[in-house]
This record gives structure tokens, sequence and C-alpha cells, in this order.
């Protein structure tokens, strides 16, 4: 797979990931996750150490996958800039004879 392709992927994948954050759906599923996970953390008993372990780590799991779709927006854009200079390249190639 060539360079140009990657990152034409990549952007693909950014405007995909972009979508989903901003769908109202999928952020309020997040956020009831969120709450629910906290509130069942808060409600447990003293000596229930990996139940709230297990549900720290399910409140954090909800975070990073936020933080991974924004990484492929990110990484996204940055892949947009880079075919954006390819092709300002190319054509000032194309332009001054050297291809």
């Amino acid at each position: 797979m060539s360079d140009e392709s990657i990152l034409e992927r990549a952007a693909a994948r950014a405007v995909r990931a972009e979508a989903l954050l901003d769908d109202e759906l999928l952020s309020e599923a997040f956020d009831t996750l969120e709450k629910s996970y906290i509130a069942a953390w808060r409600a447990t008993t003293v000596d229930d150490a990996l139940g709230r372990e297990k549900l720290f780590l399910a409140v954090n799991i909800v975070g990073k996958v936020r933080d991974h779709l924004a990484g492929v927006v990110a990484n996204g854009k940055l892949a947009r800039a880079e075919l954006k200079v390819l092709a300002e390249t190319a054509e000032r190639r194309k332009r001054f004879g050297i291809i």
C-alpha cells in the first residue's frame, strides 16, 4: 500500500470517527454508561475492593474509547494536511516540468 493510500484511509477513518463523536445517541450512551458505573462504584461496600476495581476500569474504558476516536480524528487531520502537501508538491513538479 502506498503512503498516499494510507493517508487517504486515515482521512476517511477520521470522517467516520468524527461522525461517531458527534452522534447524539453514542454520546448519550457514553455518558449514561459512565454515570451508571460511577454510581455503582460509589454504592459498593467497604469490603468489595474487587467490585470497585472492576467499576473503576469500566469508567476508564469508556474514556479510552472516546480518546481513541478523538485520536483517529486527529490523525486524520494530519493525514489530510500531508495529502494537501503531496498534492501541492506534485502540482509544482508538473507545472515546472520536473515529472
